[in-house]
């Protein structure tokens, strides 16, 4: 009889929202998928096989609507997606374009185009959430947050009892008590060097952190761990030359993603047990999902495009110092469409709508 092998579980909340993606190609239809950094760490983690379950509040919008498909496609598990009170699900507009030498830049919009009016933003769980959910915690190996409330603190705290390492991937320093809090209960701190340099000395007395991670874009990242007890000096990973560069968005999720995969699958212990060359190969691996992710427009456009058996090769290559692409169908269907929805209901104004990849 074969015997049945659970997957890893990660949990996450922080940003969950609706990704309108413009492409260079005028003519093309503009594109929809789950986005945020949590949305696209879940959606990572359900692709490399794991468990993965989203805390957020979507409240059955279209927007929302469109984000649980996406999701639901990848087999993330939404049973906590909808917690109460519920809200407008976040919409977030990248524009992809060309600088003057020629490369692939973008650009993100937090406001509608054709009426002017501010997209829906984030807004955390609740500590109405917590009751139900922290039962559901036992068992997982990573909790992974990216925005700060009472409620995501009070979740990773109970995860991290359970012995599941706790990922807090800040995007800005906002409340410095619950971001003192945060280094406080975080295993793994990452963070960019563009964004929140600041928040280097994560690693302190009285901070639980293991391993402090800094990104520094085309050129890699460095990292400093204290898995042995005492903190390493600074260590450098080389980013991968990406095999072609098509759009570096959610280059860090999937960096996320892939060190994740390779070094967290079993808590806490498990982690502490790979000791320094394992984190390192997890970084490396990180940085070539992250390289290879570069190829396509969006923060997971490569998903969709290339399937899984190719996916394994292609960053087998990249590991290999022999990057290679296979020739892939970039022919996507156009779903349903996701209008802003400040915009008024009116037929002038709904083709101003923007149409959605199925």
């Amino acid at each position: 009889m074969k015997s049945i092998v659970d997957k890893p579980k990660i949990f996450g909340t922080g940003l969950v929202a609706l990704d309108l993606v413009m492409g260079l190609n005028p003519n093309s239809p503009v594109q929809s998928w789950a986005g945020g950094t949590c949305g696209n760490v879940m959606a990572i983690m359900s692709y490399l096989g794991w468990d993965a379950f989203p805390i957020a509040r979507m409240n059955g919008d279209p927007a929302s609507e469109r984000v649980r498909a996406d999701l639901g496609h990848w087999n993330v598990h939404l049973d906590f997606a909808n917690c109460a009170p519920t809200g407008h699900t976040p919409i977030i507009i990248q524009q992809i374009k060309r600088a003057r030498d020629g490369t692939p830049t973008h650009r993100f919009l937090w406001t509608c185009p054709h009426c002017g009016q501010r997209l829906p933003s984030y807004r955390p769980v609740t500590q109405v959430a917590v009751d139900a959910i922290v039962p559901n915690l036992k068992g997982s190996s990573v909790f992974f947050l990216d925005r700060l409330s009472r409620a995501a603190l009070t979740l990773a705290a109970a995860a991290s009892a359970e012995g599941a390492i706790v990922l807090f991937e800040p995007s800005g320093k906002s409340d410095e008590k619950l971001f003192a809090e945060a280094l406080g209960l975080a295993h793994v701190v990452k963070y960019s060097d563009q964004r929140l340099a600041a928040a280097g000395a994560a690693m302190t007395a009285h901070s639980a952190t293991l391993v402090e991670i800094q990104t520094l874009g085309s050129d890699g990242l460095r990292y400093r761990h204290r898995l042995d007890g005492v903190v390493s000096d600074w260590m450098q990973v080389p980013a991968f030359p990406a095999p072609r560069l098509v759009d570096s968005c959610g280059s860090g999720d999937w960096c996320t993603g892939g060190f994740v995969a390779k070094a967290a699958d079993g808590g806490r212990s498990a982690f502490l047990a790979r000791g320094g060359v394992g984190l390192k190969e997890a970084l490396r691996f990180g940085q070539a999902l992250a390289a290879w992710n570069c190829g396509f427009e969006g923060a997971r456009g490569g998903m969709y495009l290339v399937n899984r058996t190719d996916f394994d090769r292609q960053i087998k290559s990249i590991l290999d110092g022999r990057p290679t692409l296979v020739p892939i169908d970039s022919t996507i269907k156009v779903g349903a469409s996701v209008a802003c929805p400040a915009c008024p209901d009116q037929p002038s104004r709904r083709e101003a709508h923007v149409q959605s990849a199925a």
